[in-house]
């Protein structure tokens, strides 16, 4: 795949003509991760700790099939098939929290680093309906982003410990900083050092960080803002209900 060039800093694409500008190379695949469900906190079991896989694992519509996860109605499935975190959250958590974490605690498969002159995959980088290729040729993988993440009391569990008992999760939440979700596009084969594109982008507006502003604010929004994000098909449902809730009367 032909790779773009761009300035330094730029974001990934101009909101007026972003269709012209794919496929960028934008990052590589630094990381893939997958963990087991094991005995947890409170009597549960999570699979919230992944470990490396340093080895090519086949995705399927409910994501690496050799990850798993403890609790089905609230973990996985094909609209939760894959998470991925900014690498940057890790260094926000431990300045906030004077902690040395390191990645693949917060449940994560995915960890890229950006290629040169392109800002890192983090919320404000990333839309809703973004759809990113891993690897080349017909085994490759694609995945759309369809909801962020919601930060839940086993990051408490997880972390909270080390950090005095405070509530991380809602730290996390304050900060919109929680990652997010893809659904599977296209089935293959997945593998660290793969470069990764973004080969989609329908919804500029979209991003992920002001997502979430709009829809952890207290006060009601113009039903002119929201009525954009209600029409994008590939938003979890849940997101849309949040948001119609926020339409000034």
């Amino acid at each position: 795949m032909n790779q773009s060039n761009l300035t330094p800093n730029s974001p990934f694409i101009d909101a007026d003509n972003s269709a012209s500008q794919l496929p960028l190379h934008v990052a590589t695949l630094y990381d893939v991760r997958a963990g087991k469900a094991m005995p947890f906190t409170r009597d549960e079991m999570s699979a919230i700790n992944k470990v490396p896989v340093n080895a090519p694992v086949a995705v399927n519509y409910l994501g690496l099939v050799s990850d798993e996860q403890a609790d089905r109605r609230h973990h996985g499935g094909h609209l939760k098939a894959v998470h991925q975190i900014a690498t940057a959250t890790y260094t926000k958590l431990n300045a906030e929290f004077k902690l040395k974490l390191t990645a693949g605690l917060l449940g994560e498969n995915l960890i890229t680093t950006p290629v040169a002159g392109v800002k890192d995959l983090d919320e404000a980088t990333v839309c809703i309906g973004d759809v990113f290729q891993y690897g080349d040729g017909d085994d490759c993988v694609q995945l759309r982003i369809v909801q962020p993440r919601r930060p839940c009391y086993k990051i408490n569990d997880q972390i909270g410990p080390m950090a005095s008992q405070r509530n991380i999760a809602s730290w996390i939440t304050s900060q919109g900083i929680a990652g997010w979700y893809f659904q599977v596009v296209k089935e293959g084969m997945i593998e660290h050092g793969m470069p990764v594109y973004l080969i989609e982008r329908p919804y500029p507006f979209a991003n992920l960080q002001t997502l979430w502003q709009l829809a952890n604010q207290k006060q009601k929004v113009a039903a002119a803002i929201i009525e954009p994000w209600l029409a994008i098909d590939c938003l979890e449902d849940s997101w849309k209900k949040v948001l119609t809730k926020k339409i000034k009367p």
